[in-house]
């Protein structure tokens, strides 16, 4: 596997960090950029001309990686040139959130099966319910198909969110997914956060899908604006620092949530995916130290199993983690190169959600506010 990088800035445009995939020969080109790069695709017409045969794929961000660097305001092209794998490009549209499980069900089927080993997916952050379009795949996946991923950001606006599709255009309320293909291919991913819980567990007394309307038979809107106190007129943005722990019965692994959205009429907080009537929530609150430790232990969970250090590492982090790290955000990333190895090439972003399984052996969920990392290797 050759890996090349390039980053561009409004200022300086593409420039090469390094340069080892042939041009000719590149299959895959990650790109993740700021939301206003991004949807100006004419940004990215050089990547085009320089990897003529290559999928494009990538989304906006709430913060870029390269490396063990942190930026906003930038892109980062990543070009990957297989030795021996293939690759197959599906997308779908989204109208709505309610579409999320049938579009993820479409692209599912759609993605052929034969020598399948991994399915990369990367989604609209706004229009779309995260635990719908897991809950999709993994229904409509061989059992041993894993699918790792995120959803697009849009720095801390809530706004509009753009995934590369069709054509290696970008777009609102796109779909995209990656099935990888090949007998010398290894994949690892692993997931893991590093928040406190705190406060009292509260009830889920109504909701739907992914929209929370009451807490204790208390509007949840009000409820959760009398926790965060003085933090409260900053939502829906300020929610991303106090995001809530999400535990079912019938689910020994609890999840976290975070908030896209609120409405003030309906007393009502939407979330990246579902908060089921009869499930259990508690706020939490960021622990810095936890926060390295947790990004550190999704890297050697990623890697618990290898036959050695990865080629590449796609890492995507929830963007309240990286509002609580402020200037010290490239040390998760940092933890994550030193458990990796030095050979291992690094890129991502900062997202509004991530999609991987905790580790090898637990089925595939939506996850706020950790970092997830997936990796690749021909052996």
């Amino acid at each position: 596997m050759k890996i090349s990088q390039l980053k561009f800035t409004a200022k300086n445009g593409w420039v090469e960090i390094s340069s080892k995939a042939n041009s000719d020969t590149t299959q895959l080109v990650l790109i993740f950029g700021a939301t206003k790069l991004i949807k100006d695709e004419s940004n990215f017409a050089f990547i085009k001309i320089k990897y003529p045969k290559a999928i494009l794929i990538g989304c906006s961000t709430s913060g870029e990686i390269t490396g063990t660097t942190v930026n906003d305001d930038s892109m980062v092209a990543t070009a990957v040139e297989f030795e021996s794998s293939q690759l197959i490009s599906k997308y779908v549209s989204i109208n709505s959130s309610e579409e999320s499980y049938l579009k993820a069900k479409e692209l599912a089927d759609i993605l052929p099966k034969d020598g399948l080993k991994h399915v990369f997916v990367l989604s609209d952050g706004l229009g779309v319910n995260g635990s719908e379009l897991v809950k999709g795949f993994r229904e409509n996946l061989p059992d041993n198909i894993k699918v790792t991923g995120g959803l697009a950001g849009d720095g801390a606006d809530f706004k509009e969110t753009y995934v590369i599709g069709s054509g290696n255009k970008s777009s609102e309320n796109i779909i995209n997914a990656i099935g990888f293909y090949g007998e010398k291919l290894e994949i690892s991913y692993g997931s893991l956060g590093g928040w406190d819980s705190f406060g009292i567990e509260r009830l889920v007394t109504k909701s739907k899908n992914n929209v929370l309307f009451e807490l204790d038979r208390q509007p949840a809107l009000q409820l959760y604006k009398s926790f965060l106190g003085e933090h409260a007129t900053d939502l829906p943005a300020s929610g991303l620092l106090f995001p809530l722990n999400l535990r079912t019965e019938s689910d020994d692994i609890p999840v976290v949530r975070t908030i896209l959205a609120v409405d003030e009429e309906a007393q009502s907080l939407t979330f990246a995916g579902d908060i089921p009537e009869g499930s259990y929530v508690r706020l939490m609150k960021a622990n810095f130290d936890r926060l390295i430790k947790g990004a550190e232990g999704a890297a050697l969970k990623t890697i618990e199993k290898n036959s050695g250090s990865p080629d590449l590492a796609i890492l995507i982090s929830c963007v309240g983690r990286k509002l609580v790290l402020k200037q010290m955000v490239e040390e998760e990333v940092e933890s994550v190169k030193e458990v990796l190895g030095e050979s291992a090439v690094l890129c991502g972003f900062y997202s509004y959600g991530e999609i991987s399984p905790f580790n090898k052996n637990a089925k595939c969920e939506l996850h706020n506010q950790t970092m997830t990392i997936t990796t690749f290797k021909e052996n």
